[in-house]
C-alpha cells in the first residue's frame, strides 16, 4: 500500500490519507510566517502565531491547486503515492487531451477582430488543457483577450462562468473590452458592484469580490467556471471565501501581472486557481514592440540631514514639504504629454497636490483628481477624456489607479508617494506601457528623497533602495539624478 492515498474531496480540497508522521511532514512542509505578520494586530494580540497553514492536520486536507507540491514532497522524502477516484469529482488531476494549440489560435482568430500573439494563444492552451491556472502576464500583456477567450469557449460549452475583479473600474472595463473585441456583450454578460442587482439570469457575471464574498453557498451554485482578474489584489480571506463556496466549480483561472515576492501569497493562489503559468516578462514585451519602451528617472531629492523617530514622522516631513511639492508641481506642468501623479494620502497629499496643480495650470489643460470617493462613472470619463487629450494631468491614489485602468495615451507617469510594495510598483508601472497613436515611449519619474543622518539612512530610501532592486530584476533602464532640495 502507497504511503499517501489522494483524492479529491471537491473542486476546493484534496483529502490525503496518510500515516500521522506524515501528516506533521506536510504541515510543516506547507506552513509558512506571513511576512508582515508582526505588524497584525492579531499577532501583537497573540491571537494568531503570524503562520498560514494550508494542510489541515485534523481533516487531511490541502488544496487542490497544491497537487503538483503534493507530488513533489512525496519525491522529495521517498514516499510513495496513488490517486483514489472519488464518486462526484473523479481524479484529482485532469488533462483536456482534445485541446490543441492549433485549435486554440483559429478559435481566437475567430472570434476576435484582433489577431492575438504567440504567448496569449499559449497561455489560453495552456489554461484550457489543465483546467485550472494562476497566469502571471505583467500589465499591458492583453489578459483581458485572454480572459474573454476562455470566456467565450465555457460560454459554446453552456456554462455558467464567475469573473471576479477587485475594483468597480475593472467591471466597466472587462465589459467593455469584450464589446471591443466584437462580442454581443449585453446578450450574456451581467455586471455586479454596489447598487447593482446580485439576481440575474445571465451567462456570465463579472464583479468585484467585495459585493460577492458574504453571499450564502447556494448563490454560488451554478457556477462551473470561475476566473479572477488581478488575484493578488483580492483580501485573503474574501478569496478564500469566494473560493470555497465554488465547491463545484471545475475550472479556475487567476490572472495577475504581479506577485508579490513571498512563498505564501504564491502557493495561497496557487492552491485557490492552480499551479502558475508565467506567460511573458516586461522587457519581452518591450523588446517584441508590443509595449512601449520605458525609461526611468529616479529623482533623488537631498535634504538636510534630520533624524526621525518613526515612519510616519518621515512621511509627514515629506508629503507637506512645500518645496517638495512644488517640484512636483513644476515637474508636471513641464512635461509633454498626458501625466498620471500617484499618491498615496488623499487629504494628506492629494489634495494639496492637485489644488496647487490646478490653480497654476494653464488655460484649457485639464487636471483630473481621481481617489476612493470619485464615482465609478467619474473615472471613467476622466479615462475616456485622457484618450483624446494630449496634455491632460491625472492626479490619482494608488488605490484606484495603479492598478487595471486602461489608458493607452498615457506618457508619464510620477511617483509622488514611497512605496516598497512590489504589486503596487509594478502596477502603477504598468498605467504607462499601453501602445498608442503616436506613442512608442513612456517615463516613469520615481519621486525619492535622501534625508539621511549621520550613517543612519531614513525610512523612505530604503524604500527607494526596494525599487532600485525591482528595477534590475525586471531589466528595466533607470537613471539616478541627484536634486539639492532646502527646506
Amino acid at each position: 500500500m502507497s504511503n499517501l492515498i489522494i483524492s479529491k474531496k471537491n473542486e476546493v480540497y484534496l483529502h490525503v490519507d496518510a500515516e500521522p508522521h506524515v501528516y506533521y511532514e506536510l504541515a510543516d512542509q506547507f506552513t509558512f510566517e506571513l511576512p508582515d505578520a508582526k505588524f497584525m494586530p492579531q499577532y501583537k494580540s497573540r491571537y494568531w502565531d503570524g503562520k498560514i497553514r494550508l494542510f489541515n492536520t485534523q481533516t487531511g486536507q490541502i488544496y487542490v491547486g497544491l497537487l503538483d507540491r503534493v507530488v513533489q514532497f512525496c519525491k522529495d522524502h521517498e514516499y510513495t503515492y496513488e490517486f483514489k477516484e472519488s464518486e462526484f469529482y473523479g481524479l484529482p488531476f485532469e488533462v483536456n487531451e482534445f485541446i490543441s494549440k492549433e485549435g486554440v489560435k483559429d478559435y481566437m482568430m475567430s472570434i476576435c477582430k484582433y489577431s492575438p500573439r504567440e504567448y496569449q494563444i499559449e497561455g489560453v492552451y495552456d489554461a484550457l488543457r489543465h483546467n485550472r491556472k494562476l497566469l502571471i502576464s505583467p500589465t499591458a500583456s492583453g489578459k483581458s483577450l485572454m480572459i474573454y477567450s476562455i470566456v467565450r469557449y465555457y460560454v459554446e460549452k453552456k456554462q455558467s462562468i464567475l469573473i471576479v475583479v477587485p475594483t468597480t473600474s475593472l467591471v466597466e472595463q472587462m465589459y467593455k473590452d469584450f464589446a471591443d473585441y466584437g462580442w454581443d456583450v449585453g446578450s450574456y454578460c451581467h455586471k455586479i458592484y454596489a447598487g447593482k442587482e446580485r439576481e440575474t439570469d445571465s451567462q456570465v457575471i463579472i464583479t468585484t469580490w467585495q459585493s460577492i464574498y458574504k453571499l450564502p453557498r447556494k448563490y454560488f451554485d451554478r457556477f462551473s467556471v470561475v476566473i479572477g482578474d488581478e488575484a493578488h489584489q483580492f483580501k485573503s480571506k474574501s478569496l478564500v471565501s469566494i473560493m470555497s463556496k465554488l465547491a463545484d466549480a471545475k475550472y479556475r483561472y487567476g490572472f495577475t501581472g504581479t506577485l508579490s515576492g513571498s512563498q505564501t501569497h504564491k502557493w495561497v493562489l496557487e492552491g485557490l486557481f492552480g499551479p502558475s503559468y508565467k506567460i511573458i516578462k516586461t522587457d519581452e514585451l518591450m523588446k517584441k514592440g508590443h509595449v512601449a519602451s520605458l525609461d526611468i528617472n529616479v529623482l533623488l531629492l537631498k535634504h538636510p540631514p534630520t533624524r526621525f523617530e518613526t515612519f510616519e514622522d518621515e512621511v509627514q516631513y515629506i508629503i507637506t514639504h512645500n518645496k517638495r511639492n512644488n517640484f512636483i508641481k513644476n515637474l508636471a506642468l513641464d512635461l509633454k504629454g498626458n501625466t498620471l501623479i500617484l499618491f498615496a494620502r488623499v487629504e494628506g497629499h492629494g489634495e494639496p497636490l492637485f489644488n496647487l496643480i490646478n490653480k497654476s495650470s494653464i488655460i484649457n489643460r485639464h487636471v483630473f483628481f481621481v481617489h476612493g470617493g470619485v464615482a465609478t462613472e467619474d473615472r471613467e470619463k476622466v479615462r475616456e477624456i485622457t484618450e483624446s487629450e494630449n496634455n491632460a494631468i491625472i492626479v490619482a491614489s494608488y488605490g484606484t489607479f495603479s492598478t487595471g485602468i486602461n489608458i493607452k495615451n498615457l506618457h508619464n507617469v510620477i511617483f509622488a508617494s514611497p512605496s516598497k510594495s512590489r504589486i503596487r510598483n509594478l502596477q502603477s508601472i504598468g498605467r504607462v506601457l499601453r501602445k498608442g497613436n503616436n506613442k512608442t515611449k513612456a517615463t516613469l519619474y520615481d519621486i525619492a528623497d535622501d534625508i539621511s543622518y549621520k550613517s543612519r539612512r531614513n525610512y523612505t530610501l530604503n524604500h527607494l533602495i526596494e525599487r532600485i532592486k525591482i528595477y534590475n530584476e525586471e531589466n528595466f533602464k533607470y537613471d539616478i539624478v541627484n536634486i539639492p532640495l532646502k527646506k
